[in-house]
């Protein structure tokens, strides 16, 4: 297995221009099922997501040929709706239930896999799909769903869930009369989807307080699409700048998907500039200690606090970051810890109505510093909390060892060439 070498110490500059987000363009690639019609997606990344969902949409019948960043695809006739395996899991496949079922009336899909950052709301989109007029049955391996015509309905999810909404959307814009969603999830990635979806003839309205409606169409036709800018690249970039004192500018960052996490990068000591064509981050001082809180869109993105942890190593007094969105995702900090990083996760919150009360689940970290980190030996056990493990090693002194790096080639593009164009030390080998 391929693994990473890094010789840290080095302050980062230059320029890195960010790939096409991950968590949009698998979901317009499984949009694009909606239609027999051809689509086309530009800035898409070409990285392990995206060709799982290629394999996928390949399996029921899909034809996807890449042309460097564009990808055409096209479904003009179901080969069948049944997915029973792909080489990878992921959780995109639950996404196909609701264009399969427009499309041949069944659909099964294998269960989700994906990273293991605790449990995921599965089953805001079988009910969401159930209350729309389909039957879903699922098994140890799969999900099945059956229906002749989904029809319109008010949906109200108990969490504005991005994966919930999305599958919503796609079974509402087909579906007979008008679907009502309230407490959607309203992220940059679900926006686009919209986008690509009225490009497509759907009818979706959105309105205030979290509330989406859509009105049913007949039939959609293909669309092309680019791909948005990948946020979580962005900040990945922008904490690797920030914790190893360099420079980088990120070509490309679209400051609109990315104030919450501005205003924290001002709060601990560093800086940016935002032009026309990106945002520069960098750091010359030292860094403050920070209190920061996942949440759900517009809020501080629960795949930002992994690399930002690396970065509050650095940082003088205490820092806390408490995880609101999944119960379980500071298991990476095991790693850090090992590295001399002094961090102390608990269930132990500073919030009463804080969902994750008195249910035993580590979500909340205190991080002092600065602390001198030291090369270590590291294992990778999911994409976002792999860049942290990055970032760590990139500013230990001596040289780290990182298994485990399939899990980020699933959401970075090149990424060791990037960061070697930006100084870094940084080998694959085998």
């Amino acid at each position: 297995m391929s693994y990473f070498e890094i010789s840290g110490g080095i302050a980062l500059k230059g320029r890195t221009r960010v790939a096409g987000a991950k968590n949009a363009a698998t979901k317009l690639m499984v949009a694009t099922l909606l239609t027999d019609e051809p689509c086309r997606l530009e800035y898409c990344p070409q990285l392990g997501d995206t060709e799982i969902t290629k394999e996928l949409l390949e399996i029921v019948g899909g034809v996807c040929e890449r042309e460097g960043s564009i990808m055409h695809l096209q479904t003009s006739k179901l080969r069948t709706t049944t997915v029973n395996a792909l080489s990878r899991k992921n959780r995109i496949p639950i996404l196909a239930l609701a264009p399969l079922l427009h499309r041949g009336g069944r659909a099964q899909v294998p269960v989700l896999g994906g990273d293991k950052i605790g449990p995921r709301p599965v089953n805001f989109h079988l009910e969401a799909l159930r209350q729309m007029g389909a039957i879903v049955e699922e098994t140890d391996a799969a999900y099945v769903a059956k229906a002749e015509k989904l029809v319109g309905a008010k949906i109200v999810l108990p969490f504005p869930s991005v994966g919930a909404t999305e599958t919503v959307l796609f079974a509402a814009v087909l579906a007979k009369g008008k679907t009502r969603l309230e407490n959607a999830a309203i992220e940059p990635e679900v926006l686009d989807l919209i986008m690509f979806l009225q490009k497509m003839g759907a009818i979706i309205h959105l309105g205030a307080n979290r509330i989406i409606e859509i009105e049913g169409v007949e039939k959609l036709h293909g669309a092309g699409h680019q791909v948005s800018p990948d946020r979580n690249e962005v900040v990945s970039f922008a904490a690797a700048a920030i914790g190893t004192a360099g420079d980088i500018f990120v070509e490309g960052a679209e400051h609109q998907h990315l104030i919450s996490f501005l205003n924290v990068v001002r709060k601990i000591g560093a800086d940016f500039e935002v032009h026309h064509d990106g945002i520069r981050f960098w750091r010359t001082g030292r860094l403050k200690a920070v209190d920061l809180e996942t949440d759900t869109h517009p809020g501080f993105m629960t795949d930002w606090q992994q690399p930002m942890l690396a970065v509050l190593t650095q940082a003088q007094g205490q820092s806390s970051i408490h995880e609101t969105i999944y119960e379980d995702r500071f298991g990476y900090t095991h790693d850090l810890q090992k590295m001399g990083a002094k961090v102390e996760i608990s269930e132990k919150c500073r919030d009463f109505h804080c969902r994750f009360a008195n249910r035993n689940a580590k979500h909340f970290a205190k991080i002092s510093g600065p602390t001198r980190l030291h090369a270590s030996e590291l294992h990778v056990p999911d994409i976002r909390a792999g860049m942290a493990h990055l970032i760590a090693a990139l500013i230990a002194r001596g040289v780290s060892k990182v298994t485990g790096i399939e899990h980020l080639d699933r959401g970075y593009v090149k990424l060791e060439e990037r960061l070697q164009q930006l100084g870094a030390k940084i080998l694959r080998k085998n």
